[in-house]
Protein backbone atom coordinates (compact mmCIF):
# COMPACT_ATOMS: atom_id res chain seq x y z
CA UNK A 1 0.00 0.00 0.00
CA UNK A 2 2.85 2.23 0.63
CA UNK A 3 3.19 4.62 -2.28
CA UNK A 4 6.88 5.82 -1.71
CA UNK A 5 8.20 9.43 -0.47
CA UNK A 6 10.33 10.64 -3.13
CA UNK A 7 9.15 13.19 -5.49
CA UNK A 8 8.48 10.67 -7.87
CA UNK A 9 5.45 9.74 -5.58
CA UNK A 10 2.23 9.32 -7.99
CA UNK A 11 -0.89 10.24 -6.30
CA UNK A 12 -3.09 6.88 -6.92
CA UNK A 13 -6.83 7.33 -9.01
CA UNK A 14 -8.90 9.29 -6.57
CA UNK A 15 -11.90 7.90 -5.69
CA UNK A 16 -15.68 9.57 -5.30
CA UNK A 17 -16.56 7.24 -3.00
CA UNK A 18 -13.91 8.25 -0.48
CA UNK A 19 -14.16 11.06 1.38
CA UNK A 20 -11.31 11.44 2.61
CA UNK A 21 -7.73 9.84 1.05
CA UNK A 22 -4.02 10.38 2.11
CA UNK A 23 -1.39 8.81 0.44
CA UNK A 24 2.57 9.22 1.42
CA UNK A 25 2.12 11.31 3.85
CA UNK A 26 5.77 12.11 5.79
CA UNK A 27 6.44 15.03 7.90
CA UNK A 28 9.58 15.45 9.81
CA UNK A 29 10.29 18.31 12.27
CA UNK A 30 13.62 20.03 12.80
CA UNK A 31 14.08 19.89 16.55
CA UNK A 32 17.08 21.85 18.67
CA UNK A 33 20.75 21.37 17.86
CA UNK A 34 19.63 19.75 14.31
CA UNK A 35 18.28 16.76 15.86
CA UNK A 36 15.07 15.87 13.85
CA UNK A 37 11.78 13.66 14.97
CA UNK A 38 10.12 11.89 11.96
CA UNK A 39 6.34 12.65 13.17
CA UNK A 40 4.73 10.91 9.90
CA UNK A 41 6.38 7.97 7.89
CA UNK A 42 4.39 7.47 4.21
CA UNK A 43 0.77 7.32 6.32
CA UNK A 44 -2.24 5.49 3.49
CA UNK A 45 -5.24 5.10 4.42
CA UNK A 46 -8.69 6.40 2.66
CA UNK A 47 -12.61 6.25 4.14
CA UNK A 48 -15.78 6.09 2.30
CA UNK A 49 -18.50 9.20 2.93
CA UNK A 50 -20.32 9.09 6.00
CA UNK A 51 -17.69 6.70 8.02
CA UNK A 52 -15.51 7.31 11.10
CA UNK A 53 -11.69 6.58 11.18
CA UNK A 54 -10.53 6.58 14.45
CA UNK A 55 -6.64 7.29 15.04
CA UNK A 56 -5.35 6.12 18.21
CA UNK A 57 -1.68 5.42 19.60
CA UNK A 58 0.75 6.93 22.27
CA UNK A 59 1.58 10.52 22.68
CA UNK A 60 3.94 11.25 19.97
CA UNK A 61 2.85 8.47 17.79
CA UNK A 62 1.93 11.39 15.08
CA UNK A 63 -1.98 11.34 15.45
CA UNK A 64 -2.13 15.34 16.24
CA UNK A 65 0.29 16.02 12.89
CA UNK A 66 -1.66 13.56 10.79
CA UNK A 67 -4.86 15.51 11.84
CA UNK A 68 -3.53 18.92 11.55
CA UNK A 69 -2.12 18.12 7.73
CA UNK A 70 -6.27 16.88 7.03
CA UNK A 71 -7.59 19.98 7.95
CA UNK A 72 -4.47 21.94 6.17
CA UNK A 73 -2.84 23.93 9.60
CA UNK A 74 0.29 21.96 8.87
CA UNK A 75 2.20 21.09 5.64
CA UNK A 76 3.09 17.89 4.97
CA UNK A 77 6.76 16.97 3.53
CA UNK A 78 5.84 14.60 1.28
CA UNK A 79 2.13 13.06 0.28
CA UNK A 80 -1.58 13.98 -0.88
CA UNK A 81 -4.12 14.63 0.86
CA UNK A 82 -7.73 14.58 -0.99
CA UNK A 83 -11.04 15.65 0.28
CA UNK A 84 -14.13 14.55 -1.24
CA UNK A 85 -12.31 14.23 -4.67
CA UNK A 86 -10.72 17.19 -4.23
CA UNK A 87 -6.85 17.36 -3.65
CA UNK A 88 -5.92 19.69 -0.64
CA UNK A 89 -2.97 22.56 -2.19
CA UNK A 90 -0.97 23.19 0.64
CA UNK A 91 -0.23 27.12 1.17
CA UNK A 92 -2.75 27.92 -1.13
CA UNK A 93 -4.67 31.54 -1.68
CA UNK A 94 -7.01 32.86 0.58
CA UNK A 95 -9.92 31.30 -1.77
CA UNK A 96 -8.94 28.15 -1.90
CA UNK A 97 -8.37 28.02 1.91
CA UNK A 98 -11.74 29.29 2.64
CA UNK A 99 -12.82 26.34 0.46
CA UNK A 100 -11.19 23.63 2.20
CA UNK A 101 -12.87 25.07 5.49
CA UNK A 102 -15.65 24.61 3.95
CA UNK A 103 -14.54 20.86 3.36
CA UNK A 104 -13.28 20.09 6.63
CA UNK A 105 -13.47 21.47 10.37
CA UNK A 106 -11.35 20.50 13.29
CA UNK A 107 -12.37 19.81 16.82
CA UNK A 108 -9.55 20.54 19.02
CA UNK A 109 -9.22 19.03 23.02
CA UNK A 110 -9.51 22.67 24.36
CA UNK A 111 -12.39 24.46 23.45
CA UNK A 112 -11.26 27.86 24.72
CA UNK A 113 -9.20 28.51 21.77
CA UNK A 114 -12.64 28.86 20.27
CA UNK A 115 -13.39 31.66 22.36
CA UNK A 116 -12.76 35.42 23.02
CA UNK A 117 -13.49 35.92 26.58
CA UNK A 118 -14.71 39.14 26.64
CA UNK A 119 -17.71 38.16 24.12
CA UNK A 120 -20.63 36.02 24.38
CA UNK A 121 -19.94 32.60 23.63
CA UNK A 122 -22.61 32.96 21.04
CA UNK A 123 -20.24 35.28 18.61
CA UNK A 124 -17.48 32.44 17.98
CA UNK A 125 -20.42 30.95 15.85
CA UNK A 126 -21.47 34.47 14.41
CA UNK A 127 -17.97 34.96 13.38
CA UNK A 128 -17.89 32.09 11.80
CA UNK A 129 -20.67 32.58 9.68
CA UNK A 130 -19.56 36.46 9.04
CA UNK A 131 -16.77 34.40 6.71
CA UNK A 132 -18.52 31.63 5.13
CA UNK A 133 -22.02 33.53 4.77
CA UNK A 134 -21.38 37.35 3.90
CA UNK A 135 -24.57 37.50 2.10
CA UNK A 136 -26.33 36.73 5.44
CA UNK A 137 -27.82 39.90 7.82
CA UNK A 138 -27.40 40.47 11.23
CA UNK A 139 -30.69 38.76 12.33
CA UNK A 140 -30.74 35.53 9.70
CA UNK A 141 -26.86 35.18 11.40
CA UNK A 142 -28.67 35.52 14.78
CA UNK A 143 -31.01 33.09 13.82
CA UNK A 144 -29.28 29.94 12.50
CA UNK A 145 -26.42 30.81 15.09
CA UNK A 146 -29.54 29.97 17.76
CA UNK A 147 -30.35 26.57 15.71
CA UNK A 148 -26.69 25.48 16.20
CA UNK A 149 -26.95 25.97 19.65
CA UNK A 150 -29.95 23.82 19.87
CA UNK A 151 -28.49 20.80 17.41
CA UNK A 152 -26.08 20.38 19.55
CA UNK A 153 -28.20 20.66 22.93
CA UNK A 154 -27.41 23.82 24.19
CA UNK A 155 -30.32 27.27 24.81
CA UNK A 156 -29.97 30.93 23.53
CA UNK A 157 -28.99 31.56 27.41
CA UNK A 158 -25.67 29.81 26.78
CA UNK A 159 -25.23 32.07 23.45
CA UNK A 160 -25.32 35.01 25.55
CA UNK A 161 -23.01 34.00 28.34
CA UNK A 162 -19.43 34.62 28.60
CA UNK A 163 -17.27 31.48 28.31
CA UNK A 164 -16.27 32.03 31.99
CA UNK A 165 -20.00 30.68 32.85
CA UNK A 166 -20.06 27.82 30.69
CA UNK A 167 -19.06 24.38 31.80
CA UNK A 168 -16.33 22.28 29.83
CA UNK A 169 -18.96 20.45 28.33
CA UNK A 170 -21.20 23.14 27.38
CA UNK A 171 -17.90 25.06 25.88
CA UNK A 172 -16.97 22.07 23.88
CA UNK A 173 -20.50 21.68 22.54
CA UNK A 174 -19.88 25.32 21.53
CA UNK A 175 -16.69 24.09 19.77
CA UNK A 176 -18.74 21.73 17.98
CA UNK A 177 -21.60 24.24 16.77
CA UNK A 178 -18.71 26.43 15.15
CA UNK A 179 -17.18 23.89 13.44
CA UNK A 180 -20.75 22.59 12.09
CA UNK A 181 -21.87 27.16 10.70
CA UNK A 182 -19.08 26.20 8.47
CA UNK A 183 -21.31 23.11 6.30
CA UNK A 184 -18.38 20.59 6.70
CA UNK A 185 -18.95 17.39 5.28
CA UNK A 186 -15.99 15.98 7.35
CA UNK A 187 -14.80 16.53 10.78
CA UNK A 188 -11.28 16.36 12.41
CA UNK A 189 -12.11 15.70 15.96
CA UNK A 190 -8.67 16.04 17.80
CA UNK A 191 -9.24 14.12 21.29
CA UNK A 192 -11.98 16.09 21.40
CA UNK A 193 -13.55 14.60 24.87
CA UNK A 194 -10.21 13.20 26.36
CA UNK A 195 -11.27 15.85 29.02
CA UNK A 196 -14.36 16.01 29.64
CA UNK A 197 -15.29 13.85 32.71
CA UNK A 198 -17.20 10.40 31.98
CA UNK A 199 -20.98 11.34 32.08
CA UNK A 200 -20.46 14.46 30.10
CA UNK A 201 -17.95 12.69 27.78
CA UNK A 202 -20.86 9.58 27.20
CA UNK A 203 -23.33 12.74 25.79
CA UNK A 204 -20.85 14.41 23.95
CA UNK A 205 -20.31 11.20 22.42
CA UNK A 206 -24.00 10.46 21.63
CA UNK A 207 -24.39 14.25 20.10
CA UNK A 208 -21.33 13.72 17.71
CA UNK A 209 -22.84 10.20 16.46
CA UNK A 210 -26.02 11.61 16.18
CA UNK A 211 -25.06 14.26 14.16
CA UNK A 212 -22.88 12.21 11.91
CA UNK A 213 -26.55 10.13 11.10
CA UNK A 214 -28.34 13.25 10.97
CA UNK A 215 -26.28 15.17 8.62
CA UNK A 216 -24.08 12.56 6.79
CA UNK A 217 -20.61 13.78 8.37
CA UNK A 218 -17.04 12.24 8.05
CA UNK A 219 -15.20 11.98 10.95
CA UNK A 220 -11.41 11.25 11.85
CA UNK A 221 -11.52 10.67 15.49
CA UNK A 222 -7.91 11.09 16.89
CA UNK A 223 -8.00 9.27 20.32
CA UNK A 224 -5.88 7.59 23.00
CA UNK A 225 -9.27 5.60 24.41
CA UNK A 226 -10.30 2.42 22.67
CA UNK A 227 -13.72 2.71 24.53
CA UNK A 228 -13.97 5.61 22.30
CA UNK A 229 -12.67 3.84 19.76
CA UNK A 230 -15.42 1.10 19.83
CA UNK A 231 -18.54 3.29 20.71
CA UNK A 232 -18.32 6.00 17.53
CA UNK A 233 -15.57 4.10 14.67
CA UNK A 234 -16.13 2.14 11.82
CA UNK A 235 -11.84 1.72 11.26
CA UNK A 236 -9.21 2.28 13.08
CA UNK A 237 -5.20 3.19 12.47
CA UNK A 238 -2.53 2.40 15.20
CA UNK A 239 0.05 4.44 14.59
CA UNK A 240 3.36 4.56 16.34
CA UNK A 241 6.59 6.41 15.38
CA UNK A 242 5.00 8.25 13.12
CA UNK A 243 3.91 4.69 11.10
CA UNK A 244 0.99 2.73 10.91
CA UNK A 245 1.41 -0.73 12.68
CA UNK A 246 -2.46 -1.70 11.54
CA UNK A 247 -5.35 -0.38 10.29
CA UNK A 248 -8.56 -1.91 9.15
CA UNK A 249 -12.45 -2.44 10.71
CA UNK A 250 -12.46 -1.88 14.71
CA UNK A 251 -13.90 -5.34 14.69
CA UNK A 252 -11.21 -6.86 13.34
CA UNK A 253 -8.36 -4.83 14.79
CA UNK A 254 -9.39 -4.89 18.42
CA UNK A 255 -11.02 -8.40 18.72
CA UNK A 256 -8.05 -9.68 16.65
CA UNK A 257 -4.96 -7.78 16.67
CA UNK A 258 -2.53 -9.16 15.19
CA UNK A 259 0.74 -6.44 16.01
CA UNK A 260 1.93 -6.80 19.03
CA UNK A 261 1.99 -2.44 19.80
CA UNK A 262 -1.91 -3.10 19.55
CA UNK A 263 -2.03 -6.48 21.86
CA UNK A 264 -0.71 -4.12 24.35
CA UNK A 265 -2.43 -1.15 23.90
CA UNK A 266 -5.73 -3.33 24.24
CA UNK A 267 -4.09 -4.65 27.27
CA UNK A 268 -3.15 -1.89 28.99
CA UNK A 269 -6.88 -0.02 28.35
CA UNK A 270 -8.37 1.08 31.46
CA UNK A 271 -11.78 -1.87 32.76
CA UNK A 272 -13.29 -2.77 35.53
CA UNK A 273 -10.89 -3.40 38.33
CA UNK A 274 -7.79 -2.35 36.08
CA UNK A 275 -4.57 -1.25 37.96
CA UNK A 276 -1.80 0.36 36.35
CA UNK A 277 1.01 -1.09 35.87
CA UNK A 278 4.19 0.97 36.39
CA UNK A 279 6.27 -0.68 33.88
CA UNK A 280 3.63 0.35 31.20
CA UNK A 281 6.17 2.66 29.67
CA UNK A 282 8.56 0.54 29.20
CA UNK A 283 6.72 -2.10 27.89
CA UNK A 284 5.11 -0.08 25.31
CA UNK A 285 8.60 1.24 24.37
CA UNK A 286 9.78 -2.49 23.90
CA UNK A 287 7.12 -3.37 21.59
CA UNK A 288 8.15 -5.22 18.42
CA UNK A 289 7.49 -2.68 15.32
Amino acid sequence: MAQGQTDEFSTPEIRPEHAVEFWGLSRTFVMGRGRTVQALDDINYAIGHGQCLAVVGESGSGKTTLARIVVGLERPDAGTVVLNGHEVRFGASRKNRRTRSRLVQMVFQDPQGSFNRRLPAGAAVDEVLRAHFPEMGRRARRSQMLRLFADVGLEEQHADALPAALSGGQKQRVAIARALAAEPTIMVLDEAVSALDVSVQAQVLQLLKRLRHERGLTYVFITHDLSVVREVADAVLVMRYGRVVEAGPVSQVLDSPEHPYTRLLIDSAPRPGWKPQRNLRSRLLGAET
